[in-house]
């Protein structure tokens, strides 16, 4: 929750991008999310993961967003976001400042010969197996970005039949909440 700093990551073209968790408090009405979308389209920046979701007051919403971004660009977008009307507060999460999570649902390949073996890396990466039939397991973890990447970096030996992945959620550490920030300013 400082300035626009985070690790830098190479774009498909070559120039240098950074990527950015930002968490949109808005107001918790239609097309918000098509509005709050539409901005980071408008510009071509790759969005690289969203996540929605009700928050702790029923009339909000919390859109988690982390884009791959230039970082004066994204400055020019937290402005514009700011500007929306049902947009009540943006915030940039780094890394070190907050919780990042997501869930990730793997299908791997597992048989009688190598089942023994998968269970032992779900072990490894506290994930847990939510399903299990005769050539096949489906795995949850539930952790940051890179733990998850990890995870599947260990599993593809043994043939990843399915990924899904949730966007990352986000939350500031410590005691203040943004939400309360924000219905105190409005």
């Amino acid at each position: 929750m400082s300035a626009l700093t985070a690790s830098s990551n190479a774009s498909s073209t070559g120039s240098s991008t950074t990527r950015h968790t930002l968490s949109v408090l808005v107001e918790d009405k239609p097309a918000v999310l098509a509005r709050v979308a539409s901005l980071f389209a408008r510009r071509a920046f790759n969005i690289h993961s969203l996540a929605v979701g009700p928050t702790e007051h029923p009339a909000l919403s919390r859109i988690t967003v982390v884009v791959d971004v230039e970082d004066s660009p994204l400055e020019q977008v937290v402005k514009q976001l700011n500007k929306l009307v049902n947009v009540l507060k943006v915030v940039e999460l780094e890394p070190e400042t907050s919780v990042q999570r997501e869930v990730l649902l793997v299908k791997v390949r597992a048989d009688a010969t190598t089942r023994g073996q998968v269970l032992d890396v779900v072990n490894v990466f506290r994930a847990a197996v939510v399903d299990v039939a005769p050539e096949a397991m489906t795995i949850e973890a539930i952790g940051a970005p890179e733990k998850n990447a990890a995870l599947l970096k260990v599993l593809d030996p043994f043939g990843v039949r399915e990924i899904v992945q949730s966007g990352v959620v986000a939350v500031g550490r410590g005691s203040r909440s943004i939400t309360d920030r924000a219905l105190r300013s409005a």
